[in-house]
């Protein structure tokens, strides 16, 4: 590298990115536990704004990297991918976005790695991420090589999202409830955002699942055990999570299908309403129009009750039709 990176991370801030675009660099000791001497370090990790010029730089700069590692890193597109070369793991996986972003949702975590050093990159903070650096600096875990901190980056991703399906599950027994005893009247809406939610975890999942697949059968000689066993636990765990958003899936498909069944009977009660009153109103707007002619010879014209006969007759024929449609609606 051409530029000098200080030896530690505890002057830098983990939101906010210095001159080089890193967040933060940690050392770590075979035994997995963090060291401020670099000589002591088994293994390192550097964590930088992957929109950061100087961080590009930098990156690009990284001499280890092999080609297709770097060129991954540094590619504008975030796509999931995962694969292996020359010693290197490197990918693009989803996370959540951390609490005090300004949307919750899926966004990208960046990394490559070998045995002696993890590059991480992302562009906005990520919650896995916070979660294992506090685990780092409060030295409550260890992680004796970089595949150990990636897949508890991963795992706090993926438990992460298990939170979110769980929600999502929460959610939609409230509104099964609400349907269920017909007060559905402003579910619409609830059940399309859960809806959305789920089709982003799922899809997310279905992808990971295939990613560690891919791994698995494109370089199963290549791995190192310790890699293999890594992605076998996450495609499991990947795999177990997709599961269960297919279900939730499923329950979100049979409460819209619910919904508008319940929308259609709505529908076509007011329809019958409706016929009900035209059907009802008929005879009525009949009499009026044939006694609103202005023409001579109308009956009841000179009669002092002739207003009354009119009414009375017009009463009397609305309530049969009315007695008749109803009939008709009850066969």
């Amino acid at each position: 590298m051409n530029i000098a990176l200080p030896a530690e991370g505890t002057d830098l801030s983990p939101y906010l990115p210095d001159e080089h675009g890193l967040f933060f660099i940690y050392h770590f000791t075979a035994e997995g536990v963090r060291t401020k001497d670099p000589a002591q370090a088994h293994w390192t990790w550097r964590s930088y704004q992957i929109t950061d010029l100087h961080a590009r730089q930098e990156i690009g700069a990284e001499q280890g990297l092999p080609a297709p590692a770097r060129d991954a890193f540094l590619a504008p597109s975030h796509g999931c991918h995962i694969d292996y070369e020359d010693g290197w793991l490197y990918g693009d996986l989803p996370d959540l976005k951390h609490d005090f972003s300004e949307a919750r949702g899926l966004v990208h975590f960046r990394f490559a790695f070998n045995d002696t050093m993890l590059i991480g990159a992302r562009k906005q903070p990520l919650e896995s991420v916070d979660a294992i650096r506090k685990a780092v600096e409060n030295g409550s875990r260890k992680f004796r090589s970089p595949s150990d901190l990636i897949e508890a980056v991963m795992g706090q991703s993926l438990d992460g999202m298990s939170s979110e399906l769980g929600k999502l599950g929460d959610a939609l027994d409230g509104i099964e409830d609400r349907v269920v005893r017909d007060a559905w009247h402003n579910e619409r809406q609830a059940l399309v955002e859960a809806r959305r939610q789920l089709v982003v975890i799922h899809r997310q999942m279905a992808t990971l699942t295939n990613l560690f697949r891919h791994l698995d059968h494109s370089h199963r000689d290549e791995l190192p055990d310790l890699i293999n066993d890594m992605a076998a636990r996450l495609s499991h765990r990947a795999l177990t999570l997709y599961n269960d958003g297919e279900q939730l899936q499923a329950r979100t498909r049979l409460l819209q299908d619910e919904l508008m069944a319940k929308l259609t009977m709505q529908s076509n009660q007011l329809l019958y309403i409706l016929s009900v009153m035209t059907a009802v109103l008929l005879p009525m707007t009949i009499i009026s129009g044939l006694f609103g002619m202005n023409v001579g010879g109308l009956p009841l014209v000179d009669t002092p009750m002739g207003f009354w006969v009119v009414t009375a007759v017009s009463l009397l024929i609305a309530g049969v039709t009315y007695l008749f449609v109803r009939r008709l609606g009850q066969m």
